[in-house]
């Protein structure tokens, strides 16, 4: 039996909505390329449907599923997108219905052998799935990346969850059921003022397990040493994730 599902994101799902980079247009075009039609999307885990709404742009259709509720009502909306509770074990999704299938910063959640499954069940034949994941954000300032790297690794790094070593790899380790697709490289960008910078990493669940923990919140702090970095109030930074993606085809 496999282990019930624990929501780490219920609490922060406004902020994660507000917070969390935009993956880039070229992505989701290089992806519905590569599906044998274009008639239905499945993004697995949509949080805040932000993956869900650029499938919409290229698929007639994307059914959005995600196990936690208060994800799906902050997401965004589109009239293509079909937003369903629903885990990623057990879509609900018909047998060889499905042309592409997206996981966003999300398969190291799962019971990936028994997602695998699910993916192979509704898959039609030569549709893709395509898992990515992005890890510690980059900067340009060399010393408010130290900062940034000594926060992720030292003051939260005891509070990641143990899945996190799998996004840590790339998804590399992981074992894919199908034969691997090759593909370019590609990057999230954006620019962030401080304020939204402290933002986004509240949304870390280590951050949010340290305060729970420690009863102390660690963000102030992290302001207070990157403030003289990062500029004015509303003077935004570049920032960068880079991705790492893994594409399978059903054969």
């Amino acid at each position: 039996m496999s282990a019930p599902f624990k929501d780490h994101f219920s609490t922060v799902a406004p902020d994660y909505a507000r917070y969390r980079p935009h993956y880039p247009a070229e992505l989701f075009q290089f992806l519905a390329a590569l599906a044998p039609r274009r008639l239905l999307a499945w993004d697995c885990a949509t949080g805040n449907g932000q993956a869900a709404v650029l499938l919409a742009t290229h698929f007639q259709r994307v059914v959005a599923t995600d196990a936690s509720v208060a994800q799906l009502a902050n997401a965004q909306r589109d009239p293509k997108v079909d937003y369903r509770a629903a885990s990623a074990e057990a879509s609900g999704l018909e047998e060889d219905s499905v042309d592409l299938i997206t996981v966003a910063q999300a398969l190291h959640w799962f019971d990936i052998p028994r997602f695998f499954a699910e993916a192979g069940r509704v898959l039609r034949l030569n549709g893709v799935l395509a898992a990515w994941c992005y890890g510690q954000i980059q900067v340009k300032h060399p010393e408010a990346q130290r900062i940034l790297d000594k926060f992720y690794s030292e003051t939260v790094g005891p509070y990641w969850p143990p899945q996190r070593r799998l996004l840590e790899e790339g998804y590399r380790t992981i074992q894919f059921p199908w034969d691997e697709i090759r593909h370019p490289g590609f990057a999230i960008t954006a620019q962030f003022t401080l304020g939204e910078l402290v933002g986004y990493l509240g949304t870390w669940s280590a951050t949010r397990f340290y305060t729970e923990a420690t009863g102390l919140d660690p963000l102030p702090r992290l302001t207070s040493q990157l403030a003289k970095l990062w500029g004015e109030n509303e003077e935004k930074q570049p920032v960068t994730w880079p991705l790492s993606l893994r594409l399978g085809r059903q054969g």
